[in-house]
């Protein structure tokens, strides 16, 4: 579909099968998609259509029952579960419609955690998390637990957090889905900002038809094929 040189994200012939008992069912097959270097893309598609198992599989939380997912290079199914948590750690940055936050930690902890995981030390970690916190406008919500933020500040937070180990890539899975129309165009705004400022590869599903326009490239996964969208089409 495009050039793999400057791909950070790449899948082939891949497809995802359910199994339950006798009954098998196909959510897509032989789907094709190369994400470049600092691109953002959005995915439309119908409720059940597929979109947050494909967001799943590319991002190596789940597994394909077909085909191939390429994360910066490295093909994910030949790597044992903690070469694949590292890679997902260092490469990929997720941000769900619900934060997803740990309730007995705060803001400022919350968003250490990728780092202190990828093996950097606390000093370290609790810098990049203040700079990135202080970034999307929370350097007065450190010590906040998520109980004691507002939406948009947790989802805020969450973006940090899909931020603080400069991935290579964010999978957003309708990360202003559960925000009131004028913050999640807030927070929207502030992912396309860091996406510019980190030259982090965006890769957003959402419903949202006029968000999605914003973007570089629109796909839409419809009866099981990945189809990109024109212009006039969104």
């Amino acid at each position: 579909m495009n050039d793999r040189n400057d791909a950070v994200l790449h899948c082939e012939g891949l497809g995802k099968t359910y199994a339950e008992g006798a009954l098998y069912t196909k959510v897509f097959d032989s789907l094709e998609l190369t994400v470049r270097k600092g691109e953002t893309v959005a995915i439309l598609g119908a409720s059940g259509a597929g979109k947050s198992t494909l967001l799943h599989l590319l991002g190596g939380l789940d597994t394909p029952t077909a085909g191939e997912v390429f994360v910066a290079g490295q093909k994910m199914s030949g790597l044992s579960d903690a070469a694949r948590g590292t890679l997902r750690n260092r490469a990929l940055g997720f941000v769900y419609q619900f934060h997803h936050l740990l309730p007995e930690f705060t803001a400022l902890e919350n968003v250490m955690l990728p780092v202190l995981l990828a093996g950097s030390a606390v000093p370290d970690a609790s810098t990049r998390a203040k700079a990135l916190l202080e970034s999307v406008g929370l350097g007065h919500r450190l010590a906040h637990k998520p109980g004691e933020l507002s939406g948009g500040e947790r989802q805020r937070a969450a973006v940090a957090r899909a931020l603080v180990n400069r991935p290579a890539c964010v999978l957003g899975d309708e990360p202003t889905g559960n925000l009131d129309e004028k913050t999640a165009e807030k927070v929207f705004e502030l992912m396309l900002a860091l996406n510019r400022e980190q030259h982090t590869s965006l890769v957003m599903v959402t419903h949202d038809r006029s968000l999605a326009r914003r973007l570089d490239r629109v796909l839409e996964l419809h009866e099981g094929k990945l189809r990109e969208l024109a212009p006039q089409e969104v």
